[in-house]
């Protein structure tokens, strides 16, 4: 072991290095803590934002959590992927979004400027939330960069409810308002997971939490690839998508949800989907319990980047 904090030592954006778990800067996945974009494949960026929580808050430490847990499955190639998308991917860690707290309304514009910001530089962006709610500012900065997108989403939530006119700083609304902006194109979107009360699908397809924990890994892929196409899509997921057995450390668990095991593997099995933008969301350290929560978010972070890092580095060679 040549090198420890990696994350201010590290000399290469690629590859993976093993540094002591319980020791060091706690970057995601050990990677450089960076604010320069230039070479940039992708930017991993937390928000650490929850004053749109409707229950119980505290996913404002999510992305320092999500990055303490990374460190823990940093030391080798993920598993159980045949190639390390750190060989293929200059990655680094950006640091959080700076926005006043004490100035609610005016968050929603910092985290879209960003977003715009880390996206001007043609990089792929992974955002450690945070509330849901930061998923509706970062659609909106990546629907200018890819027009409407297809909305791959897991939640036991819908998150369509109807909002009043007066447009409200809430996790619970904000696809509603992506729908009817046309930031994604709910035809070529897929909701995975849902148990919650709402009748108004806005033409979502939704997969509920009974079928998705029915149908096989396999089958599940299958509907969402068939779903989205080859549209550029914005991957979002809801760490209270897993039932509160797998992940307890979230704000509004809901009881009957998928197992942290299926869940990876149907996203494994989304492998070709062209991604675009994807978050991990809803950690909420305070009501975690020995990291379970925040390592399965960790995991499937690493999940997406090795969905993008499949399309965008080898399924073209």
């Amino acid at each position: 072991m040549s090198q420890n904090d990696l994350a201010i030592t590290r000399e290469s954006l690629y590859g993976t290095q093993a540094e002591s778990s319980f020791a060091g800067v706690s970057s995601f996945m050990r990677r450089r803590y960076s604010r320069d974009l230039n070479g940039v494949d992708l930017a991993i960026t937390g928000v650490p934002f929850d004053t749109a929580t409707t229950h119980r808050p505290g996913t404002r430490f999510g992305p320092r959590g999500l990055r303490t847990a990374s460190t823990g499955i940093a030391w080798a190639r993920h598993w159980p992927w045949e190639f390390d998308p750190f060989d293929l991917l200059a990655a680094v860690d950006y640091g959080d979004c700076q926005f006043d707290s004490g100035q609610p309304q005016s968050v929603p514009g910092a985290i879209e400027a960003h977003a715009d910001k880390i996206l001007a530089h043609r990089c792929g962006m992974l955002t450690l939330g945070g509330d849901h709610f930061i998923s509706y500012p970062l659609l909106k900065a990546h629907a200018k960069v890819h027009g409407p997108l297809s909305l791959v989403h897991f939640d036991a939530h819908t998150d369509t409810w109807p909002d009043p006119e007066v447009k409200r700083i809430e996790h619970g609304t904000m696809f509603y308002h992506a729908a009817r902006e046309h930031l994604v194109n709910p035809a070529r979107s897929i909701q995975v997971g849902m148990r919650t009360t709402n009748d108004d699908t806005m033409g979502f397809e939704v997969l509920d939490a009974r079928q998705a924990n029915t149908l096989q890994p396999a089958q599940i892929a299958e509907r969402i690839l068939a779903r989205v196409g080859d549209n550029p899509v914005y991957l979002s997921f809801d760490i209270d998508c897993l039932d509160p057995a797998f992940a307890p450390g979230t704000g509004t668990p809901v009881s009957g949800g998928l197992s942290t095991f299926h869940a990876l593997e149907i996203l494994r099995a989304l492998r070709g989907i062209n991604i675009v933008g994807m978050d991990i969301v809803e950690v909420s350290p305070p009501y975690d319990h020995a990291e379970i929560t925040a390592l399965a978010g960790a995991t499937i972070a690493m999940e997406m980047v090795c969905l993008y890092a499949w399309r965008h580095k080898l399924m073209f060679k």
